[in-house]
């Protein structure tokens, strides 16, 4: 619903010559005084609005409808009814009807425009849980306060968060039941049309705090995933470090178009959401998949069960790290420590991973970083051909699932004075993961809170 200017004009002259009047005296007129004089006007008028429109709109009173259980309910009376919107409490009278066997009423403007008498209106829910995704609830209340003029309570923004966030379990769970459907899955591959050209996976893991009696481990893994692709950054855009990149040869790119996802589970409970999630993304059908990780084994073992054509890269700067350690742990500060460092990543820079774990093994007898170091490289050398990546364009930094980790996790899950149990921790998550995401995710979850056609 829209109004033009030409629909609102009576209304703005009305409402300005009200502000000219009130402000006579002279006490009133700045403003910052005239822009909160108005606010406070327009959400009176929002609650009054509100509440003539539900009743104007309501249809023709019956002497009697159908009941839900089959049958019939008889007019009673014009009842009173309260909801809370984003305007605040807005109260409305219509029809109501009662007296059938079951013993159950109705109203059907409630019915007709998804009302719950006395609950917050799905417009204000979203507010709600959008704030509550992006801030630690107690804070959310100030922010809301001060945009909305209203006061509400931190549990009903933890409860519209973590009920979003439920919304997005339950897609999920339909979404997994979906892709282990082999007959969904061959339909898919016959008739699906479109296929991306290329197409980026991202998989990490951070840790949440949890205060629950209940729980043994006091520090639990939020798994979080990425699907994304990627483009060169403008040269509008480019900041000193990405014209560093150009000079080593490294194309500036950027991820677009992510889709993140995350939950706090084993490996083996997260595989299923990670397959899903990927079909959802048709990962499965792009022409090129190409899979950025750490050196963690549960992810690669992952990619290779459900992606194993896959081009698998290990992010450079957790590589570069390794040799960074090896190098202090096995040199005193020096000239020897900078040459060694430089060789060995200049040489990993141009995928000779030989020259890297020829110099790993001759440090690994005195020092433990070298010996880690060692292993490391050895198992995942086929994840570092640099050169090779760089040369077809492909990213080797796992900046975007390292973002995705500190926006979810950090940012919201381990903000100061926050105390999760394991629900809430994974809800508040999984709604925050849904707003970051772009795509329509968020927009299905609010279609879900409002009952509309749209969240199938």
């Amino acid at each position: 619903m829209e109004f033009t200017i030409e629909e609102l004009a009576p209304i703005a002259e009305q409402m300005a010559a009200l502000c000219v009047k009130k402000m006579e005296d002279g006490k009133d007129k700045h403003i910052m005084k005239l822009e909160e004089g108005v606010r406070q006007g327009l959400k009176k008028l929002g609650c009054m609005v509100l509440g003539g429109t539900l009743m104007k709109t309501e249809g023709v009173r019956e002497r009697e409808i159908a009941c839900g259980c089959g049958g019939k309910l008889k007019y009673q009376r014009r009842r009173g009814a309260k909801i809370e919107s984003m305007f605040g409490w807005v109260s409305y009278e219509r029809n109501y009807y009662a007296g059938c066997e079951c013993g159950k009423g109705k109203a059907p403007l409630d019915e007709e425009f998804g009302l719950e008498p006395g609950e917050i209106t799905p417009g204000l829910a979203r507010l709600l849980a959008l704030a509550g995704s992006g801030l630690a609830f107690g804070e959310s209340t100030g922010w809301i306060q001060e945009f909305l003029l209203l006061e509400l309570s931190e549990n009903s923004i933890r409860k519209e968060t973590q009920g979003f966030g439920q919304f997005q379990v339950d897609r999920e769970e339909k979404l997994k039941a979906q892709c282990q459907d082999e007959a969904y899955l061959q339909e898919r591959l016959r008739t699906e049309t479109e296929r991306p050209e290329q197409l980026y996976g991202s998989l990490d893991g951070a840790h949440v705090r949890i205060e629950d009696p209940d729980e043994d481990e006091k520090w639990r893994e939020m798994k979080t995933g990425c699907w994304y692709q990627v483009e060169p950054v403008p040269s509008s855009q480019q900041t000193q470090r990405h014209h560093k990149k150009k000079e080593i040869g490294h194309q500036a790119l950027r991820a677009k178009d992510q889709q993140y996802y995350c939950d706090i589970q084993e490996v083996d409970d997260f595989e299923p959401l990670f397959w899903a999630t990927g079909c959802q993304a048709k990962a499965d059908l792009a022409t090129e998949l190409i899979f950025l990780g750490d050196g963690a084994k549960w992810i690669w073992r992952l990619v290779d069960t459900h992606y194993p054509n896959a081009v698998q890269i290990i992010d450079w700067h957790h590589a570069e790290e390794y040799l960074e350690k090896v190098a202090k742990d096995a040199f005193p500060k020096g000239e020897k420590r900078n040459t060694w460092l430089e060789d060995t990543r200049t040489s990993l820079w141009w995928g000779d991973t030989s020259f890297v774990i020829r110099g790993c093994e001759a440090l690994a007898p005195r020092s433990e970083e070298a010996s880690a170091a060692l292993t490391y490289f050895r198992n995942n050398q086929h994840r570092m051909q640099y050169d090779k990546f760089r040369e077809q364009g492909c990213m080797i930094g796992s900046g975007t699932i390292e973002s995705a980790c500190k926006q979810i996790v950090s940012h919201r899950l381990r903000c100061s004075g926050a105390q999760w149990k394991v629900e809430g921790a994974r809800l508040t998550a999984k709604a925050r993961a849904a707003w970051l995401s772009h795509n329509d995710e968020w927009e299905t979850l609010c279609s879900m809170r409002a009952n509309l056609p749209l969240a199938v």
